[in-house]
């Protein structure tokens, strides 16, 4: 049961006459019309708990969209219901201080018949969004007292990375298409696998030429090449401590996974095959087999729900389980930090186990902010922070070129640059045919 303003307000006003007839009977002439009025409400009041409620709607949005989930009330009663409707999802599925507007609803129901209503969601946090309860507070005629109770209606909304990188994949695979060969800007020579056959043209690598071609017709014949496809991407995430380290507003893990979505959808579109995996200690999300447009769904829906864990990762059993996972010649993207210490303990001495076998890029997300520091002049504090962020700077190239002396392809920028630098350095790989 709820007791309404207008109930208090009117026993404050009743206080007047209470004044004016003083002693128990000012007091029962406010009180028992008072009290007759909250109980016919209440029994005038629709119940709550042989309400039934359904939903339907979004069950996937990507961060920063809106999600739209419909509640189905349906009032079996034959009393009207006239409610007020909370229904409550966890804090980061709305914008800061939208959620008691955004969760709140009034609603007017016959007796026998249903209403329904949206609740549109906008979530802060990527990851499974999951409704709480539904709490409804059912008025009687005279809004005195309400009759309340609450329902689970269990619904799941999925919220996406936002993948904002998209938009640099038309111009990757434009030069995708370059290196392939099938635009007009065909750059010759690149690529390891053959094409086809075409007249020699006066320029052309004279290792190029198929004489055997050549004897059975009139004109000199030169062999086209390609990139290689249906070649092995294994991206491996580091879901460590150092991912959960914050660049600008976003952790650190977030920008790699945009990095790899980008790098998935360019590789797919190459012929290319593309595994995941994230580790720490563990194996957190997995992807294998998924090739053409399978893959970068089934990516998305693996690295939704990941989050930084707060452990050092345990790089030996990483290094065993990205062995295990790609018996066969690879190109390992390993997406972790370059401080100095983590990688001369946990990545150098694993690293000949894996160029043994597999190509290795490591990709790595800068901070911007270190750049700025570093610039920093004209006071005392200024000048020790530019200080301490040339030295960290310098720490990250000595790790980066020690990395670079074993055979490892590095990549360092700023979450905005990552993935189309990321994109550049697969496709370099392919043109020179390292893949």
């Amino acid at each position: 049961m709820a007791i309404s303003g207008r109930t208090v307000l009117l026993a404050a006003l009743g206080s007047l006459i209470v004044g004016l007839l003083p002693g128990w009977h000012g007091v029962l002439a406010v009180l028992l019309p008072l009290l007759a009025g909250v109980l016919w409400d209440l029994a005038r009041a629709a119940p709550v708990r042989p309400l039934r409620l359904t939903r339907a709607g979004s069950t996937s949005a990507r961060l920063g969209e809106t999600a739209e989930v419909q509640l189905l009330v349906t009032n079996p009663s034959r009393r009207p219901l006239r409610a007020d409707l909370r229904d409550a999802w966890p804090p980061s599925a709305w914008q800061p201080g939208a959620a008691f507007t955004a969760a709140r609803h009034r609603l007017t129901v016959p007796g026998g018949e249903r209403r329904r209503l949206t609740t549109v969601l906008h979530p802060t946090r990527r990851g499974d969004h999951r409704a709480v309860r539904v709490t409804i507070r059912s008025h009687g005629p005279l809004g005195l007292a309400a009759r309340q109770g609450s329902h689970s209606v269990p619904w799941l909304v999925r919220v996406l990375p936002p993948f904002t990188s998209r938009r640099h994949l038309p111009a990757k695979l434009a030069r995708l298409r370059e290196l392939d060969g099938r635009t007009t800007l065909l750059t010759r020579g690149e690529g390891t696998e053959f094409d086809s056959l075409r007249d020699y043209v006066p320029g052309d690598d004279v290792r190029s030429i198929d004489w055997r071609a050549t004897a059975r017709q009139s004109e000199v014949a030169v062999r086209t090449w390609r990139p290689e496809r249906d070649r092995h991407l294994l991206l491996v995430l580091d879901t460590g401590r150092t991912s959960a380290g914050r660049v600008g507003d976003i952790p650190r893990l977030d920008a790699a996974m945009d990095a790899a979505l980008l790098l998935t959808a360019l590789a797919t579109r190459a012929g290319d095959r593309v595994d995941l995996l994230a580790f720490d200690r563990t194996t957190r999300a997995t992807v294998r087999g998924r090739t053409g447009t399978d893959a970068l769904p089934a990516v998305v829906h693996a690295i939704t729900a990941l989050e930084p864990e707060l452990v050092e990762t345990d790089t030996r059993a990483m290094a065993a389980t990205t062995l295990a996972q790609a018996p066969r010649r690879a190109l390992l993207v390993l997406f972790t930090g370059l401080d100095a210490a983590p990688v001369e303990a946990g990545l150098l001495p694993i690293l000949p186990r894996l160029t043994e076998r597999h190509t290795v890029l490591v990709a790595a997300v800068g901070d911007p902010q270190i750049q700025e520091l570093a610039e920093r002049r004209g006071s005392v504090t200024a000048v020790y922070q530019a200080a301490a962020a040339a030295q960290h700077r310098a720490e990250r190239r000595r790790t980066a070129q020690r990395l670079r002396a074993m055979g490892v392809t590095v990549v360092e920028a700023p979450p905005a640059e990552l993935p189309p630098a990321l994109a550049d350095a697969y496709l370099s790989l392919k043109a020179s045919g390292k893949l």
